[in-house]
């Protein structure tokens, strides 16, 4: 085959992304993070867009915040805006499904593209430092006298933590659908709202808590694991005799309508970036606990998780 004849042919396959990534250029790609800045979604999008850079498969990726209705804003951007691009990524997780279960919204998580799911963490629950309330107990205490008094302060509507406070009322006699949850577009609001006062008591994974629980702005009172989280000075809420575990964790969804060598190319960049340093670092950091799934048995979980949710959320009265 003539020099020029063989370069076209490579260009060729390279656009139709069937070339090994040895033989591409690495990819400017573009990342949906369908949340405000500050919160979980956020640091687990920018840190595996580190990742993806320092693992040589992503030149670039720039990152788009569109927070609200649990991520169902951003989902509806980037389902009706990057139908077909190969190099376009979203960032979701368990919060998002409980939002599509309550919400309904007019796009569906299967018109996009499963790739990975990334991490896995527990919740830790948290009181202002200024609180006249001082555990878990306590919160109980005064949710049993009057549900209302209690604002519980988190993610959207249908977040893992909301769930879990429905599922607390539920064990300790109170009607869940009486709780007074206050749902915020991100971390970073909920964050304010909790060292303001403005809620009682706060949920969210360990890591957007971390620092304020460390430096005595916040009192980590339960965590929604089976067992201790190693590093965190809280008990479970099975020890203090709230029979409730849920879990919370990360993914990373391709664009609608790519072809299955594209969505493989997508696949192979990430789980090239959680073998990085700048991944393990980060890893480390958030105290994330990895739980790396990809292609088809990570769209058969999410199949299982949106039952399993469901069901908890229509126990708890929630829907």
């Amino acid at each position: 085959m003539r020099r020029d004849a063989f370069l076209k042919s490579l260009a060729a396959l390279a656009a139709a992304g069937v070339l090994p990534m040895s033989a591409r250029a690495a990819a400017n790609l573009k990342m949906m993070i369908p949340a405000n800045p500050g919160g979980g979604w956020d640091s687990t999008g920018r840190a595996l867009g580190k990742a993806l850079q320092d693992a040589g498969v992503a030149s670039s990726v720039s990152y788009d915040n569109k927070g609200g209705a649990a991520g169902a804003l951003g989902l509806a951007q980037f389902v009706n805006s990057s139908k077909g691009d190969p190099n376009a990524v979203m960032v979701m997780g368990a919060v998002m499904l409980g939002g599509i279960i309550t919400g309904k919204p007019p796009v569906s998580l299967n018109q996009a593209t499963a790739l990975a799911r990334i991490t896995s963490e527990y919740n830790v629950f948290v009181l202002p430092a200024e609180s006249k309330l001082k555990t878990m107990k306590d919160v109980v205490e005064q949710m049993k006298k009057d549900p209302g008094s209690v604002k519980w302060g988190g993610g959207s509507r249908g977040s893992t933590e909301h769930i879990a406070a429905a599922m607390i009322a539920r064990e300790v006699g109170v009607d869940p659908a009486k709780i007074n949850y206050v749902a915020f577009r991100g971390g970073g609001e909920a964050t304010a709202a909790i060292l303001g006062g403005n809620v009682t008591v706060g949920g969210s994974g360990y890591s957007e808590f971390a620092e304020y629980i460390t430096t005595g702005k916040m009192k980590a009172i339960a965590v929604t694991s089976e067992t201790r989280i190693k590093g965190v000075d809280a008990p479970t809420l099975k020890e203090q005799g709230i029979n409730v575990v849920i879990g919370n964790w990360r993914g990373i969804y391709g664009a609608p309508g790519i072809t299955p060598e594209q969505r493989k190319t997508l696949i192979d960049m990430i789980v090239k970036a959680t073998k990085s340093k700048a991944w393990a670092e980060a890893m480390a950091k958030n105290g994330w606990t990895p739980a790396l799934l990809t292609g088809a048995e990570f769209e058969k979980f999410v199949d299982d998780e949106f039952a399993s949710l469901r069901a908890v959320m229509v126990k708890s009265g929630m829907v």
